[in-house]
């Protein structure tokens, strides 16, 4: 282990719960940390992703192991934030590029009278979910977040979050049965 003495103290009283450690752990990576992230990412995008770091630290304070220096473990957990981050961006940007392409070219084709029909109809199924079902879906179709992040915020498992996701799809596909062909033919 390559911890400092500083750090071995500071992770100590952390595991304890002590805010000070935290705030001096946080003044003493935030900036590096960002200055990291910075380099393969916008400012603010960085900051989100260290911000998201030092909460996790704060949350996770008591199963804490670290087993190389504490800045070495900062700096890999800020990498990997900084990777599944950009790894959503891309794959969000190549969806939405292959959506404008194929909208594009449809464009002069669609029946806009349809279109609204259908964004009226999706938005009634969507009410009509049970309450539970509707949160979840939502938060993760249309607010993008994670099962984990939902879980967190309904104060439920993983588990419930992909379930309650599920069921809803299913009673979507139900409800907007007879709006199949045009949902296929929009999405390609």
């Amino acid at each position: 282990m390559n911890h400092t003495v500083e750090d071995l103290f500071l992770l100590e009283s952390l595991r304890q719960g002590e805010h000070t450690a935290f705030e001096q752990l946080f003044r003493k990576y935030y900036t590096v940390l960002c200055a990291y992230a910075r380099r393969m990412l916008n400012m603010e995008d960085a900051e989100e992703i260290v911000q998201e770091v030092m909460i996790w630290l704060w949350e996770n304070r008591c199963e804490l192991v670290v087993e190389s220096s504490l800045g070495q473990y900062l700096f890999k957990m800020t990498y990997r934030k900084v990777l599944n981050h950009l790894t959503r961006q891309q794959i969000k940007t190549k969806v939405e590029a292959a959506f404008y392409e194929h909208t594009q070219s449809m464009l002069c084709e669609v029946d806009y009278g349809q279109l609204e029909e259908l964004s009226a109809r999706i938005n009634e199924a969507v009410a009509a979910l049970p309450d539970s079902f509707r949160e979840s879906f939502v938060m993760h179709r249309f607010k993008d977040l994670s099962y984990k992040e939902i879980a967190e915020v309904l104060e439920v498992s993983q588990q419930t979050v992909a379930y309650r996701i599920q069921q809803a799809l299913k009673l979507l596909r139900v409800s907007l049965r007879d709006y199949l062909p045009m949902l296929v033919w929009l999405v390609g």
